[in-house]
């Protein structure tokens, strides 16, 4: 990670830590970088890119410095407006973009918000993008080994301009109901929109396949993104499912690059039970390619001994469904995921995808004639409990020698019946506590002994 750019981008309060005039200045390094990356061979055309947002209030003043930043150096910015993460990564593929950018901080609180850099493949941008893309926030960049302050305008009619796309959008949701392979008709299907970025979206999608759909919290009003609602917050579509005795229920963030799902009883389905749901219909299909999924070190215990069962292999990556994704590109997989419900189908995106989730659960469903119930009961989860403890330094914390003896006395505790995880936020100043243990009890009563001496130093 660097010194700005986490696991999914550059992320903090809006005003405080992130500011106007970063998103700027990323505006202006992204349109230099892509006019002068492909010198050699004088290309001609102006770089295109890509620009959508979440429904945040500030996410206006980030688009407007963010495009303005990209024309002043002389590439063009293409302007969705509020739309969804993996639209973005899609379309900027699909329609041969240089670059994308999106504007979100995901699942986080409103005041908080995100710039996510995306390149011509619809992946998120590599690190050897962003050092010198920080230098230069930081006035250090050096071009031929001299430090400059500025990177040159673009003047007269070299400027850039600014290019409504909203049809972008609409072709993004094409796509998505291309991907239904049966018809919704007769089902129910509770959607919760987090006040977010598939609010104009996800219900034009589940229509078009024939779904009778009831949605709720999609009336954004700029702060209440994420507010008691979405993916994070899933009691408010447990109980709307409950209530009106539907089918299933799909829950995004704010980006919907996330999916959690409701079964008919009312029932949390998160992204560990969603990978064995759909990993073991995939290997029953013959599309589960190298008959591996993608998991990272937050998955339970309980996953692996079901897919131990099945015969299915797995991997273990970093945290973030960005090293999902590259672990999958890399060994040619097809299903990956995360427990918070980031699930990556790699024929068909190249980020987590929180709409397309809810199709490919819709499609086993259907092509199993079976309640989403009735698909997850074989996976039996071990009891896990995660703490997030907000600090004031991340390194300093996980460092500190009580901590340190606090977390080897708990693994000595755990032994090989369960195990413990303490790692640093890649998008927040938090450190996160998970203990799996065979009891509920076992699990609190590990987890906060850890807990207890993160805040004994903050």
């Amino acid at each position: 990670m660097g010194k700005y750019f986490g696991t999914d981008g550059f992320r903090g309060e809006s005003n405080v830590k992130l500011f106007a005039e970063h998103a700027y200045k990323i505006g202006r390094y992204l349109g230099w970088y892509l006019l002068n990356k492909d010198k050699k061979n004088e290309i001609q055309n102006r770089p295109k890119i890509l620009i959508g947002k979440d429904t945040r209030r500030s996410s206006y003043m980030f688009e407007y410095m963010l495009a303005a930043g990209i024309i002043a150096s002389g590439a063009d910015s293409y302007m969705l407006h509020v739309t969804t993460t993996p639209s973005v990564a899609y379309l900027v593929k699909a329609d041969k973009f240089d670059a994308g950018v999106m504007i979100s901080a995901s699942h986080n609180k409103y005041y908080d918000n995100g710039i996510k850099i995306i390149n011509s493949n619809g992946e998120k941008i590599d690190d050897e993008f962003i050092s010198p893309l920080e230098d230069y926030l930081d006035g250090n960049l050096k071009i031929d080994n001299e430090v400059v302050k500025d990177l040159p305008y673009a003047t007269k009619e070299k400027i850039g301009k600014i290019v409504d796309y909203i049809e972008g959008r609409n072709r993004y949701i094409a796509y998505l109901i291309s991907l239904g392979k049966y018809s919704f008709r007769g089902k129910k299907i509770g959607l919760d929109c987090a006040n977010g970025s598939s609010w104009s979206i996800a219900k034009a999608v589940f229509d078009a396949i024939g779904a009778t759909t009831f949605v709720i919290n999609a009336e954004p009003n700029g702060l209440n993104i994420n507010e008691n609602s979405g993916s994070t917050h899933i009691e408010s579509l447990q109980q709307f499912v409950r209530e009106n005795n539907l089918d299933v229920g799909f829950a995004y963030d704010g980006d919907a690059d996330r999916c959690i799902c409701v079964d008919e009883k009312g029932n949390v389905v998160d992204g560990d039970s969603i990978l064995y749901i759909c990993g073991k219909y995939m290997k029953e299909i013959g599309e589960l390619d190298n008959n591996t999924v993608v998991t990272t070190i937050m998955s339970n215990f309980g996953l692996y001994k079901a897919f131990d069962k099945l015969g299915i292999s797995y991997a273990k990556t970093k945290v973030g469904d960005r090293y999902v994704y590259e672990y999958m590109q890399k060994n040619n997989n097809r299903l990956g995921g995360e427990q918070s419900g980031h699930i990556i189908f790699s024929k068909y995106a190249s980020t987590g995808d929180g709409i397309l989730t809810s199709l490919k659960v819709m499609e086993v469903m259907l092509a199993k004639n079976m309640t989403l119930s009735k698909l997850s009961e074989d996976f039996i989860r071990f009891p896990q409990v995660l703490i997030n403890v907000r600090v004031k330094d991340k390194k300093e914390s996980l460092e500190n020698k009580n901590v340190i003896k606090s977390i080897k006395l708990v693994e000595e505790i755990l032994g090989s019946n369960g195990r413990v995880l303490v790692r640093e936020s890649g998008t927040e100043p938090v450190i996160r506590v998970m203990v799996e243990a065979m009891s509920q009890e076992t699990c609190t009563q590990l987890a906060n002994q850890i807990v207890d001496k993160i805040k004994e130093i903050n």
